[in-house]
């Protein structure tokens, strides 16, 4: 499996494309993600979305409309909250103007998801958002035999955590998350954050100056 990062938007949200035995999965769509699958020329089976905050979906109505077969999955359904659009708009005057669009499946409660032949662990983790999902692929998943996977949107970052000041926030909902759900995962597990350089496990474990204590 081959795995593409890309890096857009004013807040610099990482998009991640994974190519599979069946197909494509896009992990979030941050602005301009469609142009450059475009320009690729790459077909994409299932968008997974890692929570929805305005920057990590900018481009979800644009790829439904580029290509209308793709399955758009998140915890749950948009609204003004969870997009950020009415903090963004009252607190410091920014145009969070999205275009509208539709799930085709909502994740809450599941546990699992199977995109383009690749089966991912959910694991819900609130605190920087309500909607928080990190999608696990184990090592050795069936696809190939590379380290374990995580993608986490903006749950743990290379020597971060996800910001908890936002409506609906919480640092101990999330740090709690943190420690039974992320660093329970095997040390080697590569981590793919929503922002900022790809991390593991056990280097946050190491020298996270935010999970001192939690392990």
């Amino acid at each position: 499996m081959k795995i593409e990062c890309y890096m857009g938007g004013f807040f610099q949200t990482n998009g991640y494309l994974l190519r599979g035995p069946e197909g494509n999965v896009l992990i979030d769509a941050p602005e301009g993600i469609v142009a450059w699958l475009q320009e690729k020329g790459v077909q994409i089976n299932g968008l997974l979305l890692t929570h929805l905050h305005y920057d990590h979906i900018i481009d979800v109505a644009a790829l439904k409309r580029d290509q209308p077969s793709c399955r758009i999955c998140a915890h749950s359904a948009c609204d003004d909250d969870l997009t950020l659009a009415t903090f963004l708009t009252q607190a410091i005057g920014w145009p969070a103007n999205l275009e509208s669009f539709e799930m085709d499946e909502l994740l809450e409660g599941q546990t699992k998801i199977e995109a383009a032949g690749i089966e991912f662990d959910l694991k819900h983790v609130p605190g920087h958002s309500p909607d928080s999902l990190c999608y696990y692929l184990p090592g050795e998943n069936g696809v190939d035999s590379s380290p374990p996977i995580l993608f986490d949107g903006d749950v743990l970052f290379n020597g971060g955590i996800g910001r908890t000041d936002f409506p609906d926030g919480s640092t101990e909902l999330l740090l709690s998350g943190i420690r039974e759900k992320v660093l329970t995962l095997p040390g080697e597990t590569i981590v793919y954050p929503g922002h900022g350089p790809e991390t593991t496990v056990v280097e946050e474990e190491r020298s996270n100056p935010f999970l001192n204590g939690l392990v």
